[in-house]
């Protein structure tokens, strides 16, 4: 019943600001999130999901733009099967809007294929071209969800860097906490991130002790080595209905709405709406994309 009504509350204050927005004259701008990870198998793609229909439940609008290099999987995770994906906007040969495909809950999909890479090549009138039709859908979702890479690879850098704010997703495994480690370390090296919030999400933890100690020593080291406030999120555990509605093809949070693992992303999201940055601070999808092409081109 408290969840309840915290979510109630919470999608009335959204709801409150869109028309305060609305009667002010303001352009209600997109909030860009890139989610990453230091690896692979860390549970990414999935978290991005199903974070994104938490925030739709708590009355955000949401998009997802696949951008994981190779292995961009959204809709095979989701069971969709797209005609198209970013490769043919940027060859020219589709719109943007013609293929964003539509998932559960309203949760909207841009399907990333191999296009993305095909950014760092573009002439400065096809970014242009791109951003222009980028501009024909700022303001229509709240929350632009970018599901990156793993790793610190020039693509992904540019994105986190891009994005207003990072969400960086770990298992408590040490190999996977050095690697969440090296993100932030390269971030910082490109000095770009003094005011970017970076949010820690400890993921597949076997209960809230280890997810803690795991989120510690990163925030210490961030802070000793690099100068750096990370700030946690929260932690969501190890549970086996993840894999079971992964081979579903559905997501957690609507299959299994009462397990620890969907209690556990709810709280998150509560903790994450609540935040004092909010999705109207936000630079927009435009500057992100301006931001992107630049930094494709730029980081070493």
């Amino acid at each position: 019943m408290k969840d309840q009504a915290l979510k109630l509350r919470l999608m009335s204050k959204n709801i409150r600001q869109k028309i305060e927005d609305s009667i002010e004259g303001k352009r209600r701008k997109t909030k860009v999130i890139a989610v990453t990870s230091g690896k692979g198998g860390v549970g990414k793609t999935n978290f991005t999901i199903n974070f994104g229909l938490a925030l739709i439940q708590y009355g955000h609008s949401v998009m997802i733009l696949d951008a994981d290099l190779g292995m961009a999987n959204v809709d095979l995770v989701l069971g969709i099967n797209p005609d198209a994906n970013l490769y043919h906007v940027l060859a020219g040969n589709r719109r943007l809007s013609d293929i964003i495909i539509e998932g559960p809950q309203g949760l909207q999909i841009i399907p990333g294929g191999s296009g993305i890479a095909e950014l760092a090549d573009l002439e400065k009138e096809q970014v242009w071209h791109f951003i222009s039709q980028l501009e024909q859908l700022e303001g229509k979702v709240d929350i632009l969800l970018i599901d990156t890479g793993a790793g610190i690879s020039r693509n992904v850098l540019s994105f986190l860097l891009a994005a207003d704010e990072v969400i960086l997703l770990t298992s408590p495994e040490p190999p996977a906490i050095a690697d969440a480690y090296g993100v932030i370390k390269a971030m910082v090296k490109q000095q770009l991130v003094k005011t970017k919030k970076i949010y820690l999400v400890v993921n597949k933890v076997e209960n809230e002790s280890e997810g803690q100690i795991a989120a510690r020593k990163l925030e210490m080291a961030a802070n000793k080595f690099l100068n750096y406030q990370l700030l946690t999120l929260g932690y969501l555990p190890v549970d086996g209905r993840v894999v079971q509605s992964v081979k579903d093809q559905k997501p957690f949070i609507l299959s299994y709405p009462n397990a620890k693992v969907s209690y556990a992303l709810n709280t998150l999201t509560a903790r994450f709406c609540e935040l004092p940055v909010k999705v109207n601070n936000s630079n927009g999808m435009i500057s992100f994309m301006q931001k992107a092409a630049e930094l494709f081109k730029n980081i070493k």
